[in-house]
């Protein structure tokens, strides 16, 4: 798995599909498998196979790692969407036609869609970097002449200066008078906003006895766990804006700041300029099956947590049953865990059609 959250994901996908990322369409599953192969060139037929689009592919053929980290960037972005609305009505439905039909409006799942996209990205090629897994960069250079010298100690940041800017260039702005491309754009921004704000500086002494005489410093992100729970506050406080859209003409204006919040002086855009979320549209219930999502019908829920709003007040179902899972283990030296083996009844609750 391309993903190591210590959260395991319900219903994560196939290793023989991936996700491709694009300016126009996040997490989007494409029947994909990354095989080694022996022409020099592999890289771009790699790239090629992603859909990406013109100046997308441009840039993934520069460098023979950026195809794989695509592939790891959305694939790790849709198990932390999965994780982060497990508890919810919509939980993070991928599946073509339910997708497809969500981007084509402005809900602010949609809008966490573009967040977690862009943050994926920006995490997975600032990591590449300092893995040395691309050509085109490598460890984030020290922000002083003291800690340049000290590299010879293994310390190697996070190169976030990179990453930010390829994804900038990656999903690109498309034309201010786009009225959903902007706030689409803005959403992607947010979610490098969100990895800029969780660096962290990690320092390590070196010396005799543990002493400082060399101090290693150097920049590394949050755990990406971190970067989706903020995101998942920014949805849950995503702001709704409007535009001066002419329905019969089908020409967007301006677009509206929220109620009771001012659009700023000098005319520019009234888009927030502080990192938050934004969508044009209020969202479906998500209750019953549409073009939005299969509906809740059959979704497991917790009794008392989160039942009575995941099945829309249709009630569950509860069905007994006996399992059995590893308990009481011990590690053995040397070199393996021993485990008894227990078993337990436990209720299971699913939400009536």
């Amino acid at each position: 798995m391309l993903y190591g959250s210590p959260h395991p994901v319900a219903g994560a996908h196939s290793l023989l599909s991936v996700l491709r990322l694009t300016g126009s369409e996040p997490l989007t599953i494409l029947p994909l498998t990354l095989e080694t192969e022996a022409a020099a060139q592999a890289h771009y037929k790699a790239c090629d196979r992603l859909k990406l689009e013109r100046k997308q592919r441009r840039m993934c053929r520069r460098d023979p790692g950026v195809a794989e980290t695509l592939v790891e960037a959305v694939s790790m972005s849709a198990l932390e969407c999965q994780y982060q609305f497990r508890f919810e009505r919509w939980n993070c439905t991928l599946e073509g036609r339910y997708r497809a039909s969500l981007l084509k409006r402005g809900f602010k799942e949609t809008a966490f869609l573009y967040a977690i996209s862009s943050a994926g990205l920006t995490h997975a090629l600032a990591k590449a970097c300092s893995a040395g897994r691309m050509e085109r960069c490598t460890c984030d250079e020290a922000p002083d002449l003291e800690n340049r010298e000290a590299w010879q100690w293994g310390g190697c940041g996070d190169n976030l200066k990179y990453s930010s800017k390829f994804v900038k260039e990656f999903l690109g702005r498309r034309s201010s008078k786009d009225l959903r491309a902007r706030v689409d754009f803005h959403n992607n921004l947010v979610g490098v906003k969100v990895i800029k704000a969780g660096v962290e500086t990690t320092c390590k002494c070196h010396g005799v006895s543990g002493s400082c005489t060399v101090r290693t410093c150097w920049r590394q992100l949050a755990p990406f766990h971190e970067v989706g729970k903020h995101l998942k506050h920014k949805y849950e406080t995503a702001l709704k804006v409007g535009s001066t859209t002419n329905e019969a003409t089908g020409e967007a204006g301006a677009i509206s700041p929220p109620r009771g919040r001012a659009s700023g002086s000098g005319g520019g855009d009234p888009l927030p300029r502080t990192p938050e979320l934004v969508h044009l549209d209020d969202s479906p219930s998500f209750c019953l099956a549409g073009r939005f999502s299969p509906g809740t019908a059959g979704r497991r829920c917790h009794r008392e947590k989160n039942c009575e709003s995941i099945c829309c007040g249709r009630g569950h179902n509860t069905q007994s049953r006996v399992v059995t899972r590893p308990c009481q283990c011990q590690v053995r030296w040397c070199c393996y865990v021993e485990c008894r083996q227990c078993t337990q009844r436990e209720e299971v609750y699913t939400c009536k059609g």
